[in-house]
């Protein structure tokens, strides 16, 4: 696959994401998903400021290394592309980053429970979901990853890890690829949505072991293409 051809696929998967992810409610009007440039690897396409749901291949911007347009491009850009831009900086591994509200997560960035892999489908969780809280770096903010210096602090807090959430806010995750990302954030929504109903019935609750979340998270690396296929042909009905 020559260059030009490589660029346009990761465009036509970037906005193939921001409909899959708007689809399956893990993004709505707010929160974005981003690809590493195949040529340039400080760069990254992101869409302009727009819902997700609405993102077209004319609407995708690419940012430098410092998280601003490159070139001449003057369309607004996403407030909070700053998450993405030193994600990328810090993990030369990570080469897509979905941001997501999604409202089953938000309690366990917020509260003292943990979120933890209750089902095989979320085995990625084993690695842990550790919290980033802006308050503790910055003070008091509106919340929001505004600059490159709270980005670095929230790269930080993913560490070497696949999810981060993000206190009063939402949750970050990363993948060596776009479907990879888009898995993990659609699977941290849902397993936090039956973790809290498991929760919800009192009882004692049995979560994956260290090595049955490891194990279960390489097999289902195995098979990404299954939901990725899927998702992208309901993603447009």
């Amino acid at each position: 696959m020559n260059s030009d051809s490589q660029v346009g696929k990761s465009i036509e998967d970037l906005v193939v994401a921001n409909r899959i992810l708007a689809r399956f409610g893990v993004l709505d009007g707010f929160g974005h998903v981003s690809v590493r440039h195949p040529e340039k690897s400080e760069h990254f396409f992101l869409s302009r400021s727009l819902a997700p749901e609405l993102v077209t291949v004319d609407d995708i911007m690419e940012f430098n290394s410092e998280s601003e347009p490159a070139g001449a491009d003057d369309r607004k850009p996403y407030l909070e592309r700053y998450i993405h831009g030193e994600i990328y900086r810090a993990r030369p591994d990570v080469h897509a980053i979905v941001h997501s509200h999604s409202p089953s997560v938000i309690p366990y960035a917020g509260s003292s429970v943990r979120l933890r892999p209750i089902y095989h489908m979320a085995g990625f969780l084993g690695a842990g979901a550790p919290v980033f809280d802006i308050r503790c770096c910055f003070g008091d903010t509106d919340m929001l990853v505004r600059n490159r210096d709270h980005g670095r602090e929230l790269a930080k807090t993913l560490g070497a890890g696949k999810i981060s959430l993000m206190r009063g806010h939402g949750f970050v995750s990363v993948g060596d690829d776009l479907p990879v990302a888009v898995y993990r954030a659609v699977y941290t929504e849902m397993n936090a949505a039956l973790q809290q109903k498991a929760i919800g019935l009192n009882g004692e609750i049995t979560y994956l072991s260290d090595e049955e979340a490891a194990l279960a998270d390489e097999m289902m690396l195995g098979v990404m293409g299954r939901p990725w296929e899927l998702w992208k042909k309901k993603a447009f009905e």
